[in-house]
């Protein structure tokens, strides 16, 4: 898979945590990261990775700033996309299986590396059940075309 990942000053350690699990696990790394720790806008950056996922030029994207919380709704925005904020392996897992989510949102404040690393590698590894989940993944897509999803 392509990942594209993002980041915010306050995600730059976390981001470098994050491209190595991407190449440990043999996935490409499309890089729109912040190198250093002086101050960007998280939407810039978080734009530049969603909408490389919504083109398709990327399979899925990681984000990281100070809390998640700014990327995802960031990223939210873009159509085509998916944006899960997590914080543990529980959420990563269900965000895959239950949601398609293509968007991973990270704190890079709040998780150290033992659990950024297992909720990056939950989250690729993770395939999308289907099934009923695409019914409501389905719903997902017409609210972004401005559809009523109880007419889908």
């Amino acid at each position: 898979m392509k990942i594209a990942v993002a980041n915010d000053h306050r995600g730059t350690s976390a981001i470098e945590q994050v491209k190595a699990i991407i190449a440990e696990l043999n996935h490409e790394c499309l890089d729109f990261s912040s190198d250093n720790d002086q101050p960007v806008d998280y939407p810039d950056m978080a734009y530049l990775a969603a909408k490389a996922v919504s083109d398709k030029q990327a399979d899925r994207a990681i984000l990281v700033c100070g809390t998640g919380i700014g990327m995802s709704i960031t990223a939210n925005k873009v159509k085509g996309v998916r944006a899960a904020l997590c914080y543990d392996e529980l959420n990563a897992k269900i965000s895959r299986n239950h949601n398609d989510a293509n968007v991973l949102c990270l704190s890079g404040d709040l998780l150290g590396t033992t659990i950024l690393r297992k909720i990056v590698e939950t989250w690729l590894t993770t395939e999308f059940s289907g099934g009923r989940h695409q019914r409501r993944v389905n719903k997902i897509m017409a609210i972004e075309d401005g559809r009523d999803p109880r007419e889908v």
